[in-house]
């Protein structure tokens, strides 16, 4: 789960600082690998980098994903656990543990890096510069939400593909339809 969140994190920043945007936990904190590396990153890039997280509003943007995740997580988790009065007390127990280690600052220090890597010192001046406009903290603002919308539009897109996808299948192959109930799953692939 966490390199969900981190992978969920990367995408949205790097979204927020794209040309097209100009218009798990475990049970010790681990420190970042990010941090070896960052300090083969000259200081003064390190800097505009660190302060480009800050103009995009990077850690509450992290701590909203993650709250996010957490709510995204619950279903998921109620599902692949078997049922019972433990269950909702245990995935509370959970969010509430993975929420407590989660610290924005580390995905910052893993962020340097990466931007180091994909963009000159010069682009990521560019990008504090964009993202000090009003434009610029428009797009702060408003791609989270934006994003957020997507993604819900995107899930329940694929949902709907998804099925319309399996039913085809199953009324295209009715063999499997047979080899289905005979292993126990009757109709629940097949009702829309």
């Amino acid at each position: 789960m966490t390199s969900k969140v981190v992978a969920l994190f990367f995408s949205l920043v790097l979204l927020l600082t794209s040309a097209a945007a100009q218009e798990k936990a475990q049970a010790t904190p681990v420190a970042p690998q990010a941090t070896a590396a960052e300090t083969k990153t000259d200081p003064s890039k390190q800097s505009d980098i660190r302060r480009l997280m800050e103009v995009t509003k990077a850690t509450s943007l992290i701590t909203q994903l993650m709250d996010s995740m957490g709510d995204g997580i619950r279903p998921v988790m109620s599902q692949s656990l078997p049922p019972g009065d433990y269950r909702d007390k245990l995935i509370d127990l959970f969010i509430a543990k993975f929420r407590s280690k989660a610290d924005p600052k580390q995905l910052i220090d893993m962020a340097v890096p990466l931007y180091d890597k994909y963009f000159s010192d010069e682009e990521i001046k560019s990008l504090i510069k964009f993202y000090e406009t009003p434009v610029g903290q428009k797009a702060v603002s408003a791609l989270p939400q934006l994003t957020l919308e997507m993604q819900q539009n995107g899930r329940a897109w694929g949902d709907k593909l998804g099925r319309e996808s399996m039913q085809e299948v199953l009324a295209e192959h009715p063999d499997l339809v047979e080899a289905m109930e005979a292993a126990g799953v009757k109709g629940k692939m097949s009702q829309p």
